[in-house]
């Protein structure tokens, strides 16, 4: 198991705690950082302008996504160009539909040959991979989503279609492929595998790193010590 500076696959941290998101810019090995509506209501969030500018203020240096809002696909569009127009280090995210299931390919076309660096987000499916990878094919630097760790909550193993995504990537050289929503640290592992360009993770799951190529007895013991410590926190008796 290779030590996490020496991976191909790049880290980005995904979040909306400020805080939070410049703990891991101290990090050399998080290779960039991403975003969305979820992430940031969560957070408390309320000013979406206000946030992004103090983010990039902190972090001028590495790729940033920041997801439009809107539903309707020509205010997506006005949205996206004003986000991309807020940092070189900029990447809008476009959802692959819109709630009533119109697809955003043409939009995302447009704006990638307009100079947009665009995330293109929520996919799941090697039909929505194809449609996005021509899209993009010959515009601007891109990212294409692929949402590995809610395929997986569906009970499919998204190992087989993320390397499948991987090949299809082929026609768009400009374009890298994220495995999104990963659910555990091994996923890490897997995107390596595959040959998957960006994985995205939480912090949760960052702070696991310290345990890659622990020694398992010593993590038994570890364990076994968890449990006597919380029995005794609680006070059991029998």
């Amino acid at each position: 198991m290779k030590p996490v500076d020496q991976l191909r696959v790049k880290i980005f941290a995904d979040g909306a705690d400020l805080s939070g998101m410049l703990e891991m810019y101290g990090k050399p090995f998080i290779k960039g950082f991403t975003t969305n509506p979820t992430l940031m209501n969560k957070a408390g969030i309320r000013d979406y302008r206000a946030f992004a500018r103090d983010v990039l203020r902190a972090i001028p240096d590495r790729p940033i996504s920041f997801e439009v809002f809107s539903d309707d696909l020509i205010e997506m569009g006005r949205q996206a160009r004003e986000i991309a127009a807020w940092g070189e280090n900029v990447y809008v995210k476009i959802p692959v539909t819109n709630t009533q299931r119109r697809p955003a390919y043409d939009l995302v076309n447009v704006l990638s040959h307009a100079g947009v660096k665009v995330n293109v987000t929520a996919l799941m499916t090697l039909a929505q991979v194809r449609e996005v990878a021509a899209a993009v094919t010959g515009g601007s630097p891109s990212c294409i989503s692929v949402f590995a760790g809610r395929i997986a909550d569906t009970g499919r193993d998204p190992m087989p279609l993320m390397a499948a995504a991987v090949e299809l990537l082929a026609i768009a050289p400009g374009a890298e492929l994220i495995w999104a929503s990963p659910r555990e640290l091994l996923n890490v592992f897997h995107a390596e595998a595959i040959g998957c360009h960006i994985i995205t993770v939480t912090n949760d799951i960052l702070k696991k790193l310290s345990l890659v190529g622990k020694s398992l007895d010593d993590y038994s013991l570890d364990t076994v010590k968890m449990f006597f410590e919380d029995a005794t926190l609680a006070g059991f008796s029998l």
